[in-house]
């Protein structure tokens, strides 16, 4: 990949406390999240990077309009000061269960290259949070938010991250918001030596980076500067061509994904989860307590069971504190089931499950109503099951899955292929208002 400098717009520390000024990306808010973010400072970022909740489809033309005004406005009132060019080093610390975790990164501008080029992508992307973000960059003419990236060097680049970071940092905040398990430590360090961004830009020149989260906007930024070039607005070395990344080695022992877990709502009366399975034959079938469930980290509870194994639930097994634990019994039913997708596919936990145990063997009890959310949380999965997520509590069903291994995603991209839907939750996700990139 090409990586390169940019003139980052930041807070200044004059704005007030930072912790305050920041916010979740603007994809994982509501408009509870929002007002309650502005409550807190009516110069929290997401005043400007949410102006359409949900961001699920465009909106009218002057919120974006009204969005972007804001932006202009803190940029002339010294509320937002722009740095040199420069790259950034960003360390995000956390707390996931009992461990206490940091991440290391590296924030610069990326070349727009055709996805699967230097870029990797591994989701498919819709066409509605597209359209929003479209929008809200062709007024801001900025991007608000970094895509998350990951890479494999032979070592260099984070050697010259961990040498950044044992100096002063230029800003630090701590974020507690929607969204999260705990609050995130934020740090940052400006590099602006040419010399040391060569020896980054070098370090990463032969490397592809894929997407770990953040492929709509990716696609974005690919549309915009499209849309400027067949317009002949702008050139090659245009700050349109460059997209503002953070970069995180697959290796950095902070690069954490969480399973999404599933709810299924509104099945058929009468449905619950023996009837499952007895319809599902390809899969043994263990009850056992639901305190041996470590909510936290589902991964050290299932594994032991096998690489295929979920918890199942449903509202009357977990009246008796009780589960399911399903494991696949022999990996020919998907080779039977998919047999156009890649071994390493048909291996994951999120696609046996929307293959076989829903795709196929709930179908009966499925109706014209019937939804599944998604979640990180598995407690949530256990308050739905309890029958507040549903009204009388039946015709839920409930799966708690397995994190899919890194090692699969970046198979699955270089082949060119998809993951199915919700396959990972690379956590925490990255903070929005760190930093902004103009792309003019």
């Amino acid at each position: 990949m090409d990586i390169r400098p940019f003139r980052g717009w930041r807070y200044a520390s004059a704005a007030g406390e930072m912790g305050r000024l920041l916010a979740p990306p603007y994809d994982v808010l509501s408009a509870a999240d929002k007002q309650s973010l502005l409550a807190g400072s009516g110069q929290n970022i997401v005043a400007v990077d949410l102006p359409h909740v949900p961001a699920k489809e465009v909106g009218p033309d002057q919120v974006y309009a009204a969005a972007a005004e804001r932006l202009a406005q803190w940029q002339a009132d010294g509320v937002l000061r722009q740095d040199k060019p420069a790259v950034y080093v960003y360390r995000q610390e956390f707390e996931l269960g009992s461990r206490r975790l940091a991440r290391l990164a590296l924030l610069c501008g990326v070349r727009a290259t055709p996805l699967g080029q230097d870029v990797i992508p591994h989701e498919h992307t819709f066409a509605g949070p597209k359209a929003d973000r479209l929008k809200l960059t062709e007024y801001t003419r900025t991007q608000l938010s970094p895509i998350f990236g990951f890479y494999n060097d032979d070592g260099t680049l984070p050697a010259l991250l961990a040498e950044t970071a044992r100096r002063p940092a230029d800003l630090q905040a701590r974020l507690d918001a929607p969204g999260q398990y705990s609050a995130i430590d934020e740090t940052l360090w400006v590099v602006d030596d040419p010399a040391t961004i060569e020896r980054m830009r070098q370090a990463l020149a032969k490397t592809p980076v894929f997407i770990a989260d953040g492929h709509h906007r990716y696609t974005t930024a690919l549309n915009y500067r499209d849309s400027l070039r067949a317009a002949r607005r702008i050139d090659d070395d245009h700050e349109a061509n460059f997209v503002l990344f953070a970069l995180v080695h697959r290796d950095d022992p902070g690069l954490m994904i969480l399973p999404t877990h599933r709810i299924v709502q509104n099945l058929a009366e009468g449905f619950d989860v023996c009837k499952l399975i007895a319809a599902s034959p390809e899969f043994a079938w263990k009850r056992t307590k639901l305190n041996t469930l470590d909510t936290r980290n589902l991964d050290a509870s299932l594994r032991p069971h096998g690489p295929s194994a979920m918890a199942v639930l449903d509202p009357e097994t977990v009246t008796e504190n009780a589960c399911w634990i399903a494991t696949l019994r022999d990996a020919r039913s998907m080779a039977d089931a998919a047999p156009d997708q890649l071994p390493a596919w048909r291996s994951l936990n999120v696609a046996i499950l929307h293959t076989l145990l829903i795709g196929r063997d709930l179908a009966p009890w499925r109706t014209d109503r019937t939804s599944i959310d998604y979640t990180p949380d598995a407690a949530t999965v256990l308050t739905a099951c309890k029958g507040s997520g549903t009204p009388g509590g039946g015709g839920t069903l409930g799966v708690c899955l397995q994190s899919t291994p890194l090692a699969a995603v970046e198979e699955i991209a270089l082949a060119g292929a998809n993951m199915p839907h919700k396959s990972t939750y690379f956590y925490p996700k990255l903070t929005t208002g760190v930093v902004l990139k103009p792309l003019e």
